[in-house]
């Protein structure tokens, strides 16, 4: 005899609610992210605003503090750099353009790559006047979406103080109090990466445009601010920094390029085995395997933006099973 299959009526309901949920959160994706990121600038940010509240100034006002002390330090040295970045930036674009003209890429050619395609590139750079519409709605619409996210940070900091009680209404007092320890966990440890991240990116940009200078690049600042950036990207950041600054080096000479790409491997040997264990001490490695592969699923999902947050959404996770499996309710099992 056939075997009756019964669906219950809360089954489909909680089968429909699932759905809904999934869309839901599926149409609100781009608000959860910024939600995600504002968290990760909180993490970062929040040490230093509690540090300040204890001069006794009211919370709101240490928050613009840190945020003035931010804005003034990043616009002074926007100050400094832009002139040179954009006169830079130009030599830099012209150099390579030329470089392609005059190189035999027949090689190219053969793959069925065409030569012209590959030279245009370069030299559409420089046609910006024609694009600018395309980079004035381009600048204002990621001027909005900095704005809000400086906003959501700054109330979320604003709250950080009362997670503690939302939590105990919200979930209990036991297990109220196990989420707030589980949260300032995952403060600490995004807090202590996204610091040693922005520390090894300074430390790499200026070791990059010194190094650049010493061997006599002219556009060595922009090749720099690129390499500093790229260390957001662990382990594929440095080596794909490394490709264009070779590629100006191979504009100017064989020796230069020879040279600008022994530069960066020194760069990398110093970083991976004396500034990262003195820089990122506070917190333990991920493991090189699991980041290239968390990085190749975040720039799958999300592109560029995936890529950025993939390892804080893995060092959340660590957070989240390392305490799952020190727990009483998993050592019961």
């Amino acid at each position: 005899m056939p075997k009756k299959i019964e669906i219950s009526h809360r089954s489909i309901i909680f089968t429909v609610i699932f759905l809904i949920g999934l869309w839901f959160f599926y149409q609100i994706r781009h608000i959860i992210i910024a939600l995600f990121v504002s968290f990760v600038f909180m993490s970062v940010l929040n040490p230093l605003v509690d540090k300040i509240e204890k001069w006794r100034l009211p919370r709101w006002l240490a928050i613009l503090l840190v945020f003035l002390i931010i804005f003034g330090i990043i616009g002074g040295i926007l100050a400094v750099l832009i002139p040179s970045l954009i006169n830079q930036s130009a030599i830099f674009i012209n150099r390579v353009s030329s470089f392609f003209r005059q190189l035999n890429i027949g090689v190219l050619e053969e793959a069925g790559i065409d030569k012209n395609f590959v030279v245009n590139q370069f030299t559409n750079l420089s046609v910006i006047p024609s694009n600018i519409l395309k980079i004035a709605i381009g600048f204002f619409t990621n001027l909005i979406s900095l704005l809000t996210l400086i906003v959501i940070t700054f109330y979320l900091m604003l709250e950080r103080k009362n997670f503690g009680r939302y939590l105990k209404i919200l979930f209990g007092e036991k297990k109220g109090k196990e989420f707030e320890i589980l949260i300032e966990k995952i403060e600490k440890r995004l807090g202590g990466w996204i610091r040693g991240e922005l520390s090894l990116m300074v430390i790499v940009g200026v070791l990059s445009f010194a190094g650049l200078r010493l061997l006599g690049m002219e556009f060595a600042l922009p090749l720099a601010i690129f390499a500093g950036f790229l260390e957001i990207v662990p382990n594929i950041g440095p080596i794909v920094s490394a490709i264009p600054a070779m590629i100006s080096g191979f504009a100017i000479s064989p020796f230069m390029g020879v040279a600008v790409g022994a530069l960066y491997f020194l760069i990398q040997q110093i970083e991976n085995n004396l500034i990262v264990p003195r820089v990122m001490h506070k917190m333990a490695g991920v493991n090189p395997l699991i980041t290239i592969l968390s990085l190749a699923i975040g720039f799958k999902l999300a592109g560029v933006l995936g890529a950025i947050l993939a390892i804080p959404v893995v060092l959340i996770i660590y957070v989240l099973i390392s305490d799952f499996f020190r727990s009483e309710k998993f050592k019961n099992l």
